[in-house]
């Protein structure tokens, strides 16, 4: 079976609120089982439509389409990936792993030899099979992080 292509972009400010609702489902029903539910909540409430344009301004945000429909999100920081959330009905498809693959390659062009990226721990696996490997743990109050690592390669 071919692997489905996504359209893959830079987001716009027009896409705002449709990420904000990737993002916020995503929390609510894929992170819900690692996390507290006041950690989710405290979490989501950043990723509402204006935090997302907030964040548009200080980080290179992407999006993985659907026919026009957004389906997936991360955003690139210098070395530091950041904010991934694929649609829960839309995860195990390849999307993440083709959304990555695209800031991989954003990031190599800028020259990023080593991405790092913040991952819950829901998120573990996914990055681990992509070749990221755990760098350090990060606990702030009752949010856990895991802090992981990739070298990046030409070709």
């Amino acid at each position: 079976m071919a692997e489905v292509q996504w359209a893959i972009r830079p987001a716009r400010e027009a896409d705002a609120e449709a990420i904000s609702r990737v993002i916020v489902q995503t929390l609510r029903l894929s992170n819900a089982a690692d996390y507290p539910s006041q950690v989710i909540e405290r979490v989501a409430a950043n990723f509402d439509a204006g935090g997302v344009r907030g964040l548009m301004k200080s980080r290179q945000v992407f999006v993985a389409l659907d026919d026009e429909c957004v389906i997936a999100t991360a955003s690139l920081a210098g070395d530091v990936v950041r904010s991934v959330f694929v649609l829960p009905e839309m995860q195990g498809r390849g999307v993440g792993k083709a959304l990555m693959g695209y800031v991989e390659g954003v990031a190599l062009a800028a020259g990023v030899q080593c991405l790092r990226v913040p991952a819950s721990l829901t998120a573990v696996p996914f990055y681990t099979a992509l070749g990221y490997a755990v760098v350090r743990e990060v606990v702030e109050g009752d949010e856990r992080t895991l802090v992981m690592a990739r070298q990046l390669s030409v070709g």
